[in-house]
C-alpha cells in the first residue's frame, strides 16, 4: 500500500513550510529578494545614522554591515561568489528613519541563493517563480544560446529536426551537389 501523502496533506506540508520560512525571514534583521542575476538586501535603521558610522565591509565572498560600536545586522559567508566591482551599496532616508540598501551582483546568474549569508535560514529554492524576463534582457551569447533552445524545443515538438541536425544535412546535401559522382543511395543518417 502507498504511503506516499494525499495532494491535501502535501499542501498543508507546503502551507506549513511556507509559514516557517516567512517566520524565519520576517526574524531578520533585514529584508531580501533576488533575481537569477542579482540579490537586494534592505536593513532599516535609526534616522541620526550616518553614512561615517557605517561598518560595511563587501567582498566576492562575504558581506559585514553594522552601525560601528553594535552588533553587525548582517556578517557571514555568501552561498555563492559575487562581482564586487558590481555590487554597491547606498545609504537613504526613508519615512520611517533611514535603510541601509545593498545590491549585489551573483558571479553565476544561473543559480538562485537559498539564503544572503550561510548562518541565515534557508528558503526553499524550488518554490521560486522566477518573474518572465525578455529575451532582449540577456547578454548576447546567452540570447543566441536560449534561442537555440527555444528553437530546437519548438523543432521537437513538431517531429523536426534540431538545428545541429538542420546543419548536418545542409552540410550533407552541399556535398552531394558539389560530388554528382558519388552514389548517396545506401547512406543513412543517425
Amino acid at each position: 500500500m502507498s504511503t506516499s501523502p494525499t495532494p491535501s496533506e502535501r499542501e498543508a506540508t507546503d502551507r506549513e513550510a511556507k509559514q516557517k520560512e516567512a517566520a524565519e525571514q520576517a526574524a531578520l534583521p533585514y529584508k531580501w529578494t533576488q533575481t537569477i542575476q542579482d540579490v537586494d538586501i534592505t536593513a532599516s535603521i535609526p534616522a541620526n545614522i550616518k553614512g561615517r558610522d557605517l561598518d560595511v565591509k563587501l567582498t566576492k565572498t562575504a558581506l559585514r554591515v553594522a552601525i560601528r560600536g553594535q552588533e553587525p545586522i548582517i556578517d557571514g559567508a555568501f552561498p555563492h561568489p559575487i562581482i564586487p566591482d558590481e555590487s554597491t551599496w547606498t545609504l537613504e532616508t526613508i519615512p520611517s528613519g533611514k535603510e541601509v540598501t545593498i545590491h549585489l551582483d551573483k558571479a553565476n546568474k544561473m543559480e538562485w541563493w537559498a539564503h544572503v549569508v550561510t548562518s541565515a535560514p534557508k528558503i526553499d529554492t524550488s518554490k521560486i517563480t522566477p518573474e518572465n524576463s525578455k529575451l532582449s534582457d540577456l547578454d548576447g551569447e546567452t540570447r543566441s544560446m536560449v534561442e537555440k533552445m527555444m528553437y530546437d524545443q519548438r523543432q521537437k515538438g513538431m517531429g523536426r529536426p534540431s538545428s545541429d541536425e538542420e546543419k548536418k544535412m545542409e552540410m550533407l546535401e552541399k556535398f552531394k551537389r558539389q560530388h554528382p559522382e558519388m552514389d548517396f543511395s545506401n547512406a543513412k543518417m543517425g
